[in-house]
């Protein structure tokens, strides 16, 4: 019996160490691909659309009056106020 209890017993320690080598192994091969794997790039953000002019009279008049005092107080350049009126008007 004493025979059977020691061969029992090796072969519980040996499962044992196989089991633990083998998931070891696993995890070190799991790292290494995953250190290989470049990650991918995220997609390119598409830029916003470009911004429509108003299209109602009221709208126009309103958006170029606040041009005119934003140009008035200064905080627009003549060239700047020019650019923004073409784009308002759509000329």
């Amino acid at each position: 019996m004493p025979g059977l209890l020691r061969g029992i017993a090796r072969t519980a320690v040996i499962a044992g160490t196989a089991t633990s080598v083998s998931n070891r192994v696993s995890r070190r091969q799991g790292q290494r691909w995953a250190a290989q794997q470049a990650p991918q790039p995220a997609a390119p953000v598409p830029p916003p659309p470009p911004a429509s002019p108003p299209t109602a009279g009221v709208d126009r008049l309103t958006a170029l009056k606040q041009l005119g005092e934003l140009r008035d107080q200064g905080v627009l350049t003549d060239d700047e106020f020019n650019a923004e009126k073409t784009k308002i008007l759509g000329s």
